[in-house]
């Protein structure tokens, strides 16, 4: 009999590639996929499927928010084989238990062995569901530190501590991580985009192009560019104009149906 399996993860791109690696696993029948939590939970409910391979971190409802609501709802748990970007404690965290995760980006010979472990408990339900609490209980133990809630940049010889929310965009140019706020334009204090982005919000904040950090909300118009490629045209006082890499272009056209 084949493993009726389902996809979750809000990034088409993550869902078309675990979708294309599992074709080489013939026992493995993929029902359907589901762009966000509360899409799961319909679908889960719907097929009751043998296996999930849900996404940790999603706006809105997010993995964790998928087995809570399943338990609520009294809606039996399928199998689950989480996909995260979490650091290695929490992939150690995993690995100490039968059900099992992938690290994005996905790996076809990693995603075998994490199959392997399913059809050994295809049976074994009631066995499955306890073990998603250990990993659910193990995750939340270890989730990462809350964002802060202000950023600090320097302007005219003086630090302030900026709301997120108020941010435009950052730009970064020979090591320096300019910031462009609705009242007021300065520096971060921060060495590195990846120390940045780590205090912002990643449902709101987007690296669009390697020299750029927009927050979405800030976006006033979308420029179609040379070479089927974008410009975003943001909200300060200059409107500035932003370009999007081409690897980031299909990600934009996801985020706003393009």
């Amino acid at each position: 009999m084949p493993i009726r399996a389902l996809i979750v993860d809000d990034e088409q791109l993550a869902r078309d590639e675990l979708g294309y690696l599992l074709r080489a696993f013939p026992d493995i029948e993929v029902l359907g996929q589901a762009r966000n939590g509360m899409e799961a939970v319909q679908l889960i409910k719907e097929h009751q499927p043998d296996l999930v391979f849900l996404d940790v971190q999603m706006p809105g409802l997010d993995g964790f928010g998928v087995v809570r609501r399943l338990r609520e709802k009294k809606i039996p748990a399928p199998r689950m084989i989480f996909a995260t970007a979490y650091d290695q404690y929490a992939v150690q965290a995993f690995e100490v238990s039968a059900i099992d995760y992938l690290l994005k980006p996905f790996d076809k010979a990693r995603l075998g062995r994490a199959l392997d472990k399913v059809r050994q408990q295809v049976d074994q339900r009631q066995n499955a569901t306890r073990k998603i609490d250990r990993v659910l209980e193990i995750l939340e133990s270890r989730r990462p530190a809350a964002v802060p809630s202000k950023i600090s940049v320097r302007a005219n010889g003086r630090h302030f501590l900026l709301d997120p929310n108020e941010i435009i965009f950052a730009q970064i140019e020979d090591g320096v991580i300019s910031i462009v706020a609705r009242q007021m334009e300065g520096t971060a204090n921060c060495r590195t985009v990846e120390e940045l982005l780590a205090s912002l919000d990643p449902n709101v904040f987007w690296r669009a192009h390697r020299g750029y950090v927009v927050n979405l909300n800030h976006i006033k118009e979308v420029v179609p560019w040379f070479n089927s490629s974008y410009q975003l045209r943001m909200d300060d006082k200059k409107q500035t104009e932003i370009p999007v890499s081409r690897t980031q272009s299909r990600r934009l056209r996801e985020l706003f149906n393009l």
